[in-house]
């Protein structure tokens, strides 16, 4: 039987795909997200005639370039000082949550139902000179404002009962085991309270069960949204517990979450975005092998620079949530422009020797603004590929509504 290609909608003679009921006229084109060029998946089809002396130099384990990625990384690192410090805080302000989800005798203001360890604390990724570490405490109840008052009171008052024990030890002793200090800070804020103790601090975040989320009240209870993400971090915590234990991932995720903070360009990228790029940049390669940090490093900045999170790319799905949510859809369109043209820029500058500025260890973040100069070759900065389309002036905007209200009148 010949095929019909006279009536679209029959397989085999069909014109164009079959626009919804009730859509535009006329064929439409299905979304089919683009993968971004990859020199690692692709490894294979591209076969090297000899290795060149900079390339050469950004795969050796012995070179330079290796050995200044492990000492940043050091440097990056809390002290065992700092992490005893905070380890003594999280412990004592965990135990006292539990025991409130276990036995709440005494405390009526709310129901506690969980409460995790979240953030780079948990997953062990914390840098130098931030020591706070995060909790979710999960309520049973509705999380109204005077609850979670309640709670921070509660936990304070049950650390300071615990501090004569602590200021029996003698000052010389407390300094020689460096001890943190009892001077414990109660700070509420609008996600939930902080507890400070000396040079460390335990952020507890409020949230609630799912089934309370659609119940609340924005004038009696804690941001719907706010909370929403607390659940999303407990998550995130989960995935990372299970799949980001290598230490390759760990050492680049200080590496990027470094480069954000010193470079504006890559200041976009969210903490989970991060996670997830580190892991797929060690982990996703044709040999399951994790690769070393001084491939994934450039593999990151390479992936970034080719467009792994601009629009229409296929990116990395969320895999915390249903459906197919890829993470960088978060960042708006010139976010997702600002971060591929800064990497841009920062790759080339490590592929000619530069990786001392990109670390940190030398110059300044001027090198992904401002033309530089590396053995002979100029790197001039990539410029930005997307224009932000000019919004209406009010003026404009109350004119239209005045000829709408009399063409209406």
């Amino acid at each position: 039987m010949r095929p019909n290609r006279g009536r679209p909608g029959i397989r085999g003679g069909m014109r164009g795909p079959v626009r919804p009921f009730g859509g535009p006229p006329g064929p439409f084109r299905p979304f089919i997200p683009h993968i971004p060029f990859d020199l690692v998946q692709c490894e294979n089809a591209f076969p090297r005639a000899k290795p060149v002396p900079e390339e050469k130099a950004l795969t050796d384990h012995s070179s330079n370039y290796y050995q200044a990625l492990l000492k940043r990384h050091t440097d990056l690192t809390p002290s065992s000082a700092e992490q005893a410090s905070i380890l003594a805080l999280v412990t004592k302000v965990q135990g006292i949550l539990d025991n409130l989800v276990i036995a709440p005798s005494g405390f009526e203001a709310a129901t506690l139902e969980e409460v995790r360890q979240v953030g780079s604390f948990k997953k062990g990724t914390m840098l130098a000179g931030h020591n706070v570490a995060d909790i979710v405490v999960m309520f049973k109840t509705l999380p109204t404002k005077e609850a979670v008052t309640a709670l921070a009171n509660k936990v304070s008052d049950e650390i300071k009962s615990q501090e004569p024990q602590e200021e029996a030890v003698p000052p010389r002793k407390r300094v020689a085991q460096n001890l943190p200090k009892t001077v414990v800070a109660m700070l509420p804020n609008e996600s939930g309270f902080e507890v400070a103790s000396g040079d460390a601090a335990v952020q507890c975040l409020i949230t609630t069960i799912p089934p309370n989320l659609k119940k609340l009240d924005p004038e009696l209870h804690l941001d719907g949204k706010m909370m929403n993400s607390r659940l999303a971090a407990i998550r995130h915590a989960r995935w990372f517990e299970e799949n980001g234990q290598h230490s390759s991932v760990k050492v680049l995720i200080r590496l990027l979450r470094d480069l954000k903070n010193r470079f504006e360009g890559i200041s976009p990228l969210t903490p989970w975005i991060i996670d997830l790029l580190a892991h797929f940049a060690v982990i996703n390669n044709p040999s399951r092998q994790p690769l070393p940090i001084n491939q994934a490093f450039k593999r990151a900045l390479q992936m970034l620079a080719a467009g792994f999170f601009l629009p229409g790319s296929v990116g990395i799905t969320d895999p915390c949530e249903q459906g197919t949510i890829r993470v960088h859809t978060v960042m708006t369109l010139e976010q997702q422009d600002q971060v591929c043209f800064t990497s841009q820029t920062l790759l080339r500058v490590l592929s000619h020797g530069g990786y001392k500025q990109i670390l940190g260890m030398e110059g300044n973040a001027s090198i992904a603004t401002e033309m530089s100069v590396w053995e002979g070759v100029v790197v001039t900065p990539s410029e930005k590929a997307y224009e932000k389309p000019p919004e209406k002036k009010e003026e404009q905007e109350d004119e239209m509504d005045e000829e709408m209200d009399g063409e209406n009148v």
